[in-house]
């Protein structure tokens, strides 16, 4: 049973006496001119819980990197000519957020998972509908909701979530009322959630704590612990103002949440 139990008992925190990059470095590749927030979201909650951040958005996106750059304050902008040494670099990347369907994006999504199959990865959105599931590294991480899994299934729609996870030796956490979060071994439903969790971005802010926690943490474990703070946390912000929240106050109420649970 995944509870606050399980959280406490299984997730890694930084040490008191620990350095600046010994808890945890994620690279973020990311958003699109139509969905240039996305990848916001999963670095505002990935900030509070890693100790750097690396940001890299698509070229099309360029003046809205270049504003970005005037404003960020939580983390670094890379440039994609960049993005291999950051790959290399960095503990887990997070793949997918406001990203287009698109031909460009099949090409850098498929390029990259080819040529980094050791990488801890977390594959999202529009990295999800656009990769080869022939490609899918082993242990990463895919967040589609049902509509997505729908078009990993490629047709074979009797494709059970713990069975695509055992195909492709990756952890799936399929979302929705109930999220289920699978190794192809073990299969946990996580309970919770409510109706300002259907907002536009919370699955970006789900993606981004689940990376966040997979840079120190074993990636089913921080499937799992990602899977019940977003929850709990949406529950903790329908107690205060019903479900009229939205993805940025879902970003916001995760550090709370987890101090709750944690300290």
């Amino acid at each position: 049973m995944i509870d606050a139990t399980f959280v406490k008992n299984n997730i890694t925190l930084s040490k008191p006496d620990s350095h600046k990059g010994q808890n945890g470095r994620l690279l973020i590749i990311g958003g699109s001119d139509l969905f240039h927030a996305a990848g916001l979201w999963s670095l505002t909650v990935a900030s509070r819980i890693v100790d750097l951040v690396h940001f890299c958005s698509t070229p099309e996106n360029n003046k809205i990197v270049q504003k970005a750059k005037e404003e960020f304050r939580n983390g670094i902008v890379v440039r994609r000519s960049d993005i291999d040494a950051y790959i290399q670099e960095d503990d887990c990347i997070l793949i997918g957020p406001g990203m287009e369907r698109s031909d460009k994006t099949r090409d850098m999504v498929n390029q990259l998972l080819k040529k980094h199959p050791s990488k801890q990865w977390v594959i999202d959105a529009g990295a999800l509908q656009m990769m080869d599931c022939s490609l899918i590294p082993k242990h990463a991480i895919l967040t589609p909701h049902h509509q997505e899994f729908l078009l990993l299934q490629q047709g074979d729609t009797t494709l059970t979530p713990k069975q695509f996870a055992k195909t492709h030796s990756c952890i799936l956490v399929e979302k929705g009322h109930v999220d289920v979060v699978t190794d192809g071994k073990t299969s946990e439903e996580i309970q919770g959630g409510n109706a300002g969790m259907t907002k536009g971005g919370t699955g970006d802010v789900l993606a981004g704590l689940i990376a966040a926690l997979a840079c120190t943490n074993d990636p089913l474990v921080a499937a799992l612990l990602g899977s019940f703070i977003n929850k709990r946390a949406g529950d903790d912000l329908y107690t205060t103002v019903g479900p009229f929240f939205n993805a940025s106050d879902l970003a916001l109420q995760i550090p709370k949440t987890m101090k709750t649970i944690l300290l």
